[in-house]
C-alpha cells in the first residue's frame, strides 16, 4: 500500500506541509514590511514582528479551520493564573543565580536612575520580544511538529532553531558562547515543556517575559548579549565571565545554567493534573 505524501490516514494535509505553508504566509506578510522599512531607512520593530507572526498563525489556523485558541490557549482565569505562575518562575530563573553571585561577592549592584526613566519602554520591549518569540517557537510550527513527530523530536528541533537565532548575538565567543549555548538550548526546552504541560502559551509567555525583564530591566545584566539599562547596575568583581555571565547576561553564567537545569527537571516531574 503506497503512502500519500500529502494526506495522512485521516485524509488531512500532513503537518510538514502546514509548516511550509506557515513559512510561505509568514514571508508573504513580512516582505512588504521589510520593503517599507528599507525605503524609510528603518528596521522592522520587534512589536511589528510579533504582529506579523500572529497574523501568519491566525491565517494558517483559518486554513486548517481551527480556532486561534488552539495555539494560544483558552483565555480565562486559568490562562491568567498560568501567565502569573510563569512570571514567578521566570523571575526565579534570574533572581536565584543573581543571589548566588551576590552571596559569594562576585557582583553587587548600584541604583541606576536612568534605568528608572527607561523602564516603561523596557517593559514594552520585553513584552513584544516574549510574544514574538513564543508565537514563533512555541506556536504553530512547534505544535505541528508535536502532532507530526512527537514531543521529543519537536522539542529538540525547536530548541536547536531557538539557539541558532541567538548564535550571532554580541559576545557569543569563547567560554561565554559555550555556557550561553547550553543555557539557551535548555531554556527553550523549559518553555516548550511549559506549553506541553498546560496546552497554552500563557506560561511560556510569562516565563520568557519575566526572565528577560528580571535579568535586564531590573538587575541590569545584558540579555542574550544585548546591553540593557536596568533599575540597578551590576558591578562585577575580578572573576571570569563564565562565572558571572559578564555583559552577555546570567544566561552565560554557571549559576544561571545550574538554575535552568533544576527548573527543567522540575517541569519534567510536574504532574499538571494535581494543580488543576
Amino acid at each position: 500500500m503506497s503512502i500519500n505524501p500529502f494526506l495522512n490516514s485521516e485524509r488531512q494535509l500532513r503537518n510538514g506541509w502546514w509548516i511550509l505553508i506557515f513559512f510561505l504566509v509568514l514571508a508573504a506578510t513580512l516582505f512588504p514590511a521589510l520593503l517599507a522599512a528599507r525605503q524609510n531607512s528603518m528596521d522592522v520593530s520587534i512589536g511589528l514582528q510579533a504582529v506579523i507572526v500572529m497574523l501568519a498563525s491566525w491565517i494558517c489556523q483559518l486554513l486548517r479551520r481551527r480556532p486561534l485558541a488552539e495555539l494560544l490557549g483558552e483565555f480565562n482565569l486559568r490562562w491568567l493564573k498560568e501567565l502569573g505562575l510563569g512570571g514567578l518562575i521566570g523571575s526565579a530563573l534570574m533572581l536565584v543565580p543573581a543571589l548566588i553571585l551576590w552571596v559569594f561577592g562576585w557582583v553587587h549592584w548600584q541604583w541606576n536612575p536612568s534605568g528608572f526613566l527607561t523602564f516603561p519602554s523596557t517593559l514594552l520591549l520585553f513584552a513584544e520580544v516574549a510574544l514574538a518569540e513564543e508565537l514563533l517557537f512555541r506556536g504553530f510550527i512547534f505544535q505541528r511538529l508535536i502532532a507530526g513527530l512527537g514531543q521529543l523530536p519537536a522539542q529538540l528541533l525547536m530548541a536547536g532553531y531557538f539557539l541558532l537565532t541567538h548564535l550571532n548575538n554580541p559576545g557569543m565567543t569563547g567560554d561565554v558562547k559555550f555556557f550561553a549555548s547550553i543555557n539557551i538550548f535548555i531554556a527553550s526546552l523549559v518553555f516548550g515543556l511549559s506549553f506541553i504541560r498546560t496546552k497554552s502559551l500563557a506560561m511560556p509567555l510569562g516565563l520568557h517575559f519575566m526572565a528577560n525583564l528580571m535579568q535586564g530591566g531590573i538587575l541590569g545584566f545584558g540579555v542574550s548579549g544585548t546591553d540593557q539599562s536596568g533599575l540597578f547596575k551590576p558591578v562585577f568583581s575580578e572573576v571570569p565571565d563564565w562565572l558571572t555571565g559578564g555583559q552577555f547576561g546570567l544566561e552565560a553564567s554557571v549559576p544561571g545554567l545550574a538554575c535552568v537545569v533544576v527548573i527543567f527537571i522540575l517541569f519534567q516531574r510536574w504532574d499538571v493534573s494535581k494543580t488543576h
